[in-house]
């Protein structure tokens, strides 16, 4: 990526993102890979005054983590997690995979044991944000493995990022305070409403959002960004839905997703490709069989599939809804080692109503 652009991408995620400011204590993270964005965002971080701290470490940490840990190291939170945990005013985290399967043959097992331990630090740093405590965003750096996985070339990866990012614009602050205006407009009209039927392809669901708070997500915590989202009431949900697109987790390529809910909770669920994977996710835990999220993609810069979740869940005309733990913000009281969203594409015979209004169909929104 030119250096122009990764500057402008540094800009973007410290003075609108993470709003960092004077005298913050910053941690930022990333792979290897990414080191030319994380060095812009280190002096950027400096040049507001604050005190990053910053992390780096191979791609294949992870691999070789779960090829040789045992269960105590499986099991073990670094003090110093704790502490950055309950310390940092912000986190920059960027993504920069070089082999984005690196864990496709990993046990299942040792996943979900590393979530479970994992969960109680994943818990407090997500109710420190929800309190107002810390600001974090998540962005990705372009790489060669993410470029396959998107069936592009690395150059057109780039422009595809670039663009998804609104980076483009002679002002990508000012652009995304304007989709966070348009957002606002959605968040507000489905603020106050109760009940929400999905209908589509292999789809009929329905869900409550009584007394839950809808979040624009605009730019802050993912970026890019672009999505509305809430929890539903965690008994609620009901009905049969088949997920569009793979659902990538931990890895893993699961695809051909098809759930079935009964007072809130995965009574059935199948899948074409690894399903045994899927059945040992919804086993995590007892939250890993309810919906965390409910949200509705706007993002008018992404418009096809590319494997990373990142982008994919921010589709203009999507919807997702994640298994497992909720946002404490929206009102989720569902908890959980995993949160794992899952894409239903509704641009094509698909629609959402809400409390009995025509609110989407065929992916465009008619409020």
């Amino acid at each position: 990526m030119p250096e122009t652009r990764i500057d402008a991408l540094a800009h973007v995620l410290v003075d609108y993102s993470a709003e960092v400011q004077p005298g913050q204590f910053v941690w930022i993270n990333g792979g290897a890979a990414a080191s030319p964005l994380l060095l812009a965002i280190y002096r950027h971080v400096l040049e507001r005054g604050a005190h990053p701290f910053l992390t780096s470490q191979p791609d294949e940490t992870e691999a070789v983590f779960y090829r040789h840990a045992d269960d105590d190291q499986l099991a073990f939170v670094s003090p110093a997690h704790r502490t950055l945990v309950e310390e940092i005013d912000a986190q920059i985290n960027v993504l920069s995979q070089t082999n984005t399967k690196a864990l496709s043959n990993v046990d299942p097992a040792k996943q979900a044991k590393r979530a479970g331990a994992a969960q109680e630090l994943q818990s407090r740093f997500m109710q420190r944000a929800a309190d107002g405590e810390l600001n974090w965003t998540l962005t990705l750096f372009p790489t060669s493995a993410y470029a396959q996985d998107a069936e592009m070339s690395l150059g057109e990866f780039e422009d595809f990022v670039f663009g998804a990012a609104l980076l483009e614009r002679d002002d990508p602050i000012a652009a995304w305070k304007e989709l966070s205006a348009h957002q606002q407009r959605l968040v507000d009209w489905l603020s106050e409403k109760a009940d929400v039927h999905l209908t589509g392809p292999g789809t009929d669901l329905r869900l409550s959002i009584r007394d839950r708070v809808w979040i624009n997500a605009d730019g802050r915590r993912n970026f890019p960004d672009g999505e509305v989202f809430t929890a539903p009431v965690e008994d609620s949900v009901e009905g049969q839905i088949r997920y569009t697109y793979p659902a990538v987790f931990q890895g893993r390529e699961v695809e051909g997703v098809r759930l079935t809910f009964e007072g809130g909770r995965v009574v059935d669920a199948s899948a074409e490709k690894n399903e045994s994977f899927l059945h040992q996710m919804l086993d995590a835990d007892d939250g890993a069989r309810r919906i965390g999220e409910f949200a509705i993609g706007t993002n008018p810069g992404i418009q096809r599939f590319s494997k990373n979740i990142l982008f994919d869940e921010k589709i203009g005309g999507t919807v997702h809804l994640a298994l497992g733990k909720g946002y404490p913000d929206t009102g989720s009281q569902n908890d959980s080692a995993i949160h794992w969203d899952m894409i239903c594409d509704l641009r094509e015979g698909g629609q959402v109503t809400v409390d009995g209004t025509p609110f989407a169909r065929d992916g465009e929104i008619l409020i």
